[in-house]
């Protein structure tokens, strides 16, 4: 009987590094999660690196939280990269066909596709993943895979993710440090939606927006292809930088009272309702008004709802996803945010859980696990299908031998 393979996923937060484990049986395609490891991230801030050092302990927990658990060694993962660094680009790439009898092979893809990245990007950023949205043949728009098919001139419409130089090589180096390889590197974002989309939703248009603590991502698909990604530069964090300047409080108390107390919706809190303090904090001792915290909760989240439809309207999406709008990360949790999410963007709204996956479901059933078990079902289908390309140790040949039955599975 075949060994399974050990997958191990890690995900660097700015409030948790998240590690998760699976092994993956020969000829299946869920994985099973064996082992989970979390630690406080204690050297990034909005996805980059302030102290090497802490990064470094705050991964090393991390890793051996879940090996403890896995009762596995994790010697490589697939990180995930966010952070407001993160930025993407739309870019074409034309080729003529140059078989014999003009029959499109998987040689000319890789032609397209590099043809796709040679656009004009800043010497400090770095190409993390080219994702086709659609090909070209001929005057043929709309193709989703045109090997086999007959033309002259074949052309990709590509979207480009990128990150600053400086932040993703600190972060290589943290996990290197760490005493673990790197696999690949995927951004947040598009992790996050495998873990919680069904192909029918990215066919109808959906968004998905992973509120962290650091950042809010967001990715759009429509017709089973990546649209758009972003990261905002608002998340969990500033909600608690808010509550402790508006009830001058310590961020820790604050932390403290956002979790145990906090909700969007002050209309359902009374104005004779308050928070003792002293319960939770030896340095804050007053008493305050539960109602105030709720209004500067959810002036921040109504903040973060309308920068996400800004992004929406750039592409002409505000309000025209039919599949709606997934919510994940740990800041979702929060009470009263799928209301306003709804009241704001005027789409349908439903919280993200990690889905597609066996093992110790009850650890992980919570959409701060989107990215890491996005992570872990990236890797279990790198093998045979290919989501978008890295252009870390890219081998276009071998990706294009994959996108037939990446391009076929986008279909329910």
């Amino acid at each position: 009987m075949a060994k399974a393979r050990v997958i191990a996923s890690l995900d660097i937060g700015s409030s948790k590094i998240r590690t998760v484990v699976g092994n993956l049986e020969e000829k299946s395609q869920t994985p099973n999660i064996i082992g989970v490891g979390i630690a406080p991230s204690t050297g990034m801030r909005k996805g980059a690196i302030i102290d090497v050092e802490e990064t470094i302990n705050s991964i090393s927990a991390s890793l051996e939280d879940a090996e403890r658990m896995a009762g596995e060694p994790i010697n490589h993962v697939f990180l995930g990269i966010g952070g407001t660094h993160i930025e993407s680009i739309n870019s074409k790439g034309v080729i003529a066909v140059s078989h014999a009898g003009n029959e499109i092979s998987e040689d000319d893809v890789d032609r397209v596709l590099e043809a796709a990245q040679a656009v004009s990007i800043p010497g400090n950023r770095r190409i993390l993943r080219i994702i086709p949205k659609s090909f070209t043949v001929d005057e043929q728009k709309g193709i989703k895979y045109p090997v086999g098919m007959t033309g002259i001139r074949l052309e990709v419409d590509a979207h480009i993710i990128t990150g600053l130089v400086p932040a993703v090589k600190n972060i290589e180096k943290c996990v290197l440090q760490a005493g673990v390889d790197i696999d690949d590197i995927i951004p947040s974002c598009l992790a996050s939606a495998e873990a919680v989309l069904s192909k029918r939703q990215k066919e109808l248009g959906v968004v998905v927006v992973d509120i962290g603590s650091g950042g809010t991502s967001l990715c759009v698909f429509e017709e089973g292809t990546t649209l758009h990604t972003a990261v905002l530069p608002v998340g969990g964090e500033n909600v608690t930088n808010d509550i402790a300047i508006g009830l001058r409080t310590s961020i820790d108390t604050a932390e403290k009272i956002k979790i145990e107390y906090g909700t969007c919706l002050p209309g359902d809190v009374s104005e004779r309702e308050v928070i003792d303090l002293s319960l939770m904090s030896k340095i804050d001792t007053q008493k305050v008004s539960k109602k105030m915290m709720a209004e500067i909760i959810e002036a921040r989240y109504h903040e973060i709802f309308i920068l996400v439809k800004d992004e929406l309207a750039k592409i002409h999406r505000d309000g025209m996803l039919p599949a709606g709008v997934v919510l994940t990360g740990a800041s979702v949790k929060m009470p009263g945010t799928i209301d306003l999410a709804r009241e704001t963007l005027n789409l349908p709204v439903q919280i993200g859980f990690p889905q597609n996956f066996d093992g110790v479901v009850d650890k992980i059933d919570d959409p701060a696990y989107a990215t890491a078990i996005g992570l872990i079902l990236w890797g279990s289908r790198l093998e045979n299908r290919t989501y978008g390309f890295s252009l870390k140790g890219l081998n276009f040949r071998k990706a294009a031998s994959g996108m037939k039955d990446w391009f076929k599975g986008l279909f329910p």
